[in-house]
């Protein structure tokens, strides 16, 4: 079952394509990651899968139903990290998660979130003294108070240091676990790479390349460099066998095999 279907969605500004016949398919329970540059038609077409932007043309369902017309319960099935989100600032964590949560017909236990987001220590502060990573956690915890079968996370981790991120990757996991639907959108590709069961990228509006973090264009099947050290010094050489070729070397020195990362792969998709 697909959680998400696209097919040749369609948004133009003032006669400029910004997505412009974008296909897509996202399973239910999976981490689907959306990635693309700035301006590649990323934003539009997340903003259209969540209801809030109109498009021009083309057929999108998301669970079950088309945004564009969907009714009230289906929004209650949906929830949203955004990057800029609502101004919260005199307002304390426990009371702001205690808030949205009465917006839910089914809604998680307030002081449960706070603690799957790491935020106990800090419910009596006032968000607007939150540190940028505290203040994502808050957003992170806003757009899951409502159990939804779907989320949709926009760059979730800006702002987050190492440790941080690393304990929302192991919340994510968890959601994902327990049945949640994840659409991400982010420009860490480390993340990617942590959290995606498959992933697309985008450029000029188009899906240019779909596949998991290992497969993605081809990366599976890329020439792997084979570096090495004999007595001629150090040495080199691209295969698509690197197996055969180190069994014929014996045992060199500073044997190092390397495949093009996901990172490489994606800068010459968006090329």
């Amino acid at each position: 079952m697909n959680a998400i279907r696209v097919r040749d969605l369609r948004k133009s500004y003032g006669g400029r394509p910004a997505v412009d016949g974008v296909a897509l398919d996202v399973r239910e329970g999976e981490v689907f990651a959306l990635l693309g540059p700035n301006g590649a038609g990323k934003s539009t077409t997340v903003e259209i899968l969540e209801g809030l932007r109109r498009r021009d043309g083309g057929e999108v369902t998301v669970l079950g139903a088309d945004p564009a017309t969907a009714p009230r319960s289906w929004r209650a099935d949906i929830g949203i990290v955004q990057q800029s989100a609502t101004d919260l600032a005199e307002t304390t964590v426990r009371e702001a998660v205690r808030h949205f949560a009465r917006y839910y017909p089914k809604p998680r236990d307030p002081e449960e979130v706070v603690d799957l987001v790491g935020l106990t220590s800090q419910a009596g502060v006032r968000a607007g003294r939150l540190s940028g990573g505290q203040r994502r956690r808050l957003d992170v915890a806003l757009g899951i108070v409502g159990r939804p079968r779907l989320l949709f996370l926009d760059e979730p981790t800006t702002g987050f240091d190492p440790e941080a991120r690393r304990q929302f990757w192991r919340l994510v996991r968890q959601l994902s676990g327990d049945g949640t639907t994840i659409l991400l959108t982010t420009h860490y590709l480390d993340e990617v790479e942590a959290l995606a069961d498959r992933l697309a990228v985008v450029a000029a509006g188009r899906v240019v390349a779909e596949g998991t973090p290992a497969t993605l264009g081809g990366r599976d099947r890329a020439e792997a460099l084979v570096s090495w050290t004999d007595a001629e010094g150090p040495r080199s050489r691209r295969t698509a066998r690197p197996g055969e070729l180190i069994r014929s070397l014996g045992e060199p020195a500073d044997l190092t095999v390397t495949r093009p990362t996901l990172e490489d792969v994606y800068l010459e998709l968006i090329a």
